[in-house]
């Protein structure tokens, strides 16, 4: 075995061992969570990557193809891991589940042709490139545009990193893997890949055992903290921000951002940040705007004299920005859509 060779199967060994030792965390502290669950599949996806691309391995074709099916959804898991964990989302909807099936089911289509390069076969595998690449920019995207609104600020900080580490990795693997399918390179290149993620999970893993544990995935958000758990200095910016929300409507104005509402109520942003999320527990600025849109839209829908304005309009004018948002945020928040929300209250009230 060459000196390369033993590098290689070390950093794999050792990228390995520190997935088992996250997903081992995870299980343990988190598995209750939706992004920790999903951060499981998602490990295990990148440990049969590192498995199936060990040069010269004798492995059975079952399980290769087995491997080879897990690796290639990686960067699916990641997306959603992403949106799971950066933007706080409780429920992965089903069409998002089911474009995980994309690369499957080309890596199927790959295998039962017998790798036979035809025209078909050849548009599998190009589509099986462009979903990774899809997936894994939709993921750099997701924890792009949201590092402002974070309000876990050891998560906030990770984001740019995460970006920039992930998006460099994505480009040098695609280069490789496209110029090792074209003999360009040797198939023993991969291992360069393999070091990077060894050396990648160091540095996430070790960013990631660096969270407080409530700040990793967090507990649900707190609308009403008990006084005993307010700082006194923290109390009146509390209750200055309250009674400016509530008398300017400020979660109306669209494109509001923490900095301007920061300028509004006339404190610095970090302390704004600050009391939002370690006294009112919101985990993001558009969880703390949902909640008195949300508000101002029950009360909307279980008034009789509104029962005849459209649902939409109450949700634009209450600052959502579209449809698709408010539904999401209402369902989540109530478990059953406006319209059956709408229903009970009406008919509770005496209006059927």
């Amino acid at each position: 075995m060459t000196l390369f060779a033993s590098f290689d199967l070390m950093f794999r060994g050792a990228a390995i061992a520190l997935f088992v030792l996250w997903t081992w965390l995870l299980v343990r502290d988190q598995r209750k969570v939706l992004a920790a669950r999903i951060a499981v599949v998602m490990n295990v996806t990148i440990v049969a990557h590192i498995l199936a691309t060990v040069p010269m391995a004798v492995v059975p074709q079952p399980l290769r193809m087995m491997l080879d099916i897990a690796s290639v959804t990686a960067t699916g898991w990641f997306w959603l891991f992403t949106r799971a964990w950066f933007d706080d989302e409780k429920r992965i909807g089903p069409t998002s589940w089911a474009a995980l099936a994309i690369p499957v089911v080309c890596v199927s289509i790959l295998y039962a042709a017998g790798f036979d390069w035809t025209p078909p076969v050849m548009a599998a595998a190009i589509l099986l490139r462009l979903s990774m690449i899809g997936f894994g920019l939709a993921g750099l995207w997701v924890a792009w545009k949201g590092r402002s609104d974070d309000l876990v600020e050891a998560r906030r900080r990770i984001r740019w990193r995460l970006v920039a580490t992930v998006g460099a990795f994505m480009l040098v693997v695609n280069v490789i893997e496209v110029l090792v399918q074209q003999e360009v390179l040797v198939q023993s290149a991969r291992s360069v890949i393999e070091m990077l993620i060894a050396l990648i999970t160091i540095l996430f893993c070790a960013a990631m055992f660096g969270f407080d544990r409530d700040d990793l995935f967090g507990p649900p958000a707190r609308t009403a903290p008990h006084a005993a758990e307010v700082d006194l200095a923290e109390r009146d910016l509390v209750a200055k921000l309250r009674e400016h929300m509530e008398r300017e409507k400020a979660h109306r104005l669209d494109g509001l951002t923490i900095a301007s509402l920061a300028a509004q109520v006339g404190e610095p942003e970090y302390r704004l940040r600050r009391a939002i999320n370690g006294t009112l527990g919101h985990r993001n600025f558009a969880q703390f705007l949902n909640g008195y849109r949300l508000a101002e839209v029950r009360e909307a829908l279980a008034d009789p004299a509104q029962r005849e304005v459209p649902i939409i309009t109450i949700a634009l004018d209450a600052g959502f920005g579209s449809l698709g948002p408010f539904n999401r945020a209402f369902r989540e928040a109530e478990g059953v859509t406006p319209s059956e929300w709408r229903k009970t209250a009406l008919a509770d009230s005496g209006i059927g």
